[in-house]
């Protein structure tokens, strides 16, 4: 068994209240695992209106698929209008 994990620290520039965030960051959450089927959960920056981490998790038999995924998923985001990928770490235990 693998575990496929990211962190990975977004920046929100159209987000002008904490309520505008949160339905930015729940629809991502969605579509990412509607796509992916993947867990996701904003981890940390709260209480910040335009930052947000995310945790990113998939289990999977095989480490390339678990890479492949995690992979793909941060390209997904990469491509997501509204927002900006800061940071990111990567790790496959």
């Amino acid at each position: 068994m693998f575990i496929g994990s990211a962190s990975i620290e977004l920046h929100l520039p159209a987000s002008d209240s904490l309520k505008s965030k949160r339905q930015i960051i729940k629809a991502l959450k969605d579509r990412l695992h509607n796509k992916f089927n993947v867990s996701v959960a904003e981890v940390d920056h709260n209480d910040l209106w335009q930052r947000a981490l995310l945790g990113v998790a998939v289990v999977a038999n095989q480490q390339r698929f678990a890479q492949q995924v995690i992979a793909e998923v941060i390209e997904y985001i990469h491509r997501e209008n509204g927002v900006e990928i800061i940071n990111q770490e990567v790790e496959i235990l």
